[in-house]
């Protein structure tokens, strides 16, 4: 009886355990994907990114090959928070990850990154009161003219969580913002390759 008693406590003590380790991981802001950007640096981003935008969505010559932009994510990180509104177009910056995020909206930091032909996401959100981390990477491409993300990784905080749990609800997200997923009119497709966002004019 005695050493059953001990194997239960050891059980409940190790279960213990993990849900403490499980919970502090979720918690753990995790490494950033991005580097943080001084202010000079994303307000020259921004405009290089709206410049680049600007000459894919130009109405192609005819007969004329299509026009291919490749866009750092540096550009995209900047252009977001710009759109975003949370800094002046005359100085763009990107929020660094201790940035104090009191009175910011639901996803108070997104930061992104280009890798191979992967983009990495990083996402600060309030779940139940509690600031946590969201990483997500995957294949960015497009079909029948709208965007499409195939995921490959998902974190919470510094915990990984197997893809299979969140993409089906990631993909029904992604069809209820369907509108928001179009692209524009003059932009055939996009692609992340060597490491850079790749757009190519219709």
């Amino acid at each position: 009886m005695l050493k059953k008693w001990k194997i239960d406590r050891i059980i409940s003590i190790a279960t213990l355990a993990t849900a403490l380790i499980a919970v502090f991981l979720a918690i753990k802001k995790p490494q950033p994907v991005a580097t943080p950007q001084t202010p000079a640096m994303a307000a020259a981003n921004a405009q290089s990114f709206q410049q680049k935008f600007e000459e894919v969505e130009k109405p192609r010559e005819p007969e004329a090959p299509p026009a291919e932009v490749h866009i750092t994510a540096n550009e995209v990180s900047a252009a977001f928070a710009q759109a975003a509104g949370n800094i002046p177009a005359a100085a763009t910056s990107q929020l660094a990850p201790d940035t104090d995020i009191g009175s910011m909206p639901d996803i108070q930091d997104k930061q992104v990154s280009f890798d191979g032909d992967q983009a990495h996401g990083q996402f600060l959100v309030n779940i139940a009161g509690t600031n946590v981390w969201l990483t997500v990477s995957g294949h960015i491409g497009s079909k029948d003219g709208y965007v499409t993300f195939d995921p490959t990784e998902f974190k919470i905080g510094d915990m990984n969580i197997p893809v299979s749990l969140v993409n089906e609800r990631l993909q029904k997200r992604l069809r209820e913002d369907r509108d928001h997923l179009k692209l524009p009119d003059n932009v055939g497709g996009v692609k992340i390759e060597n490491g850079e966002l790749v757009m190519t004019q219709k």
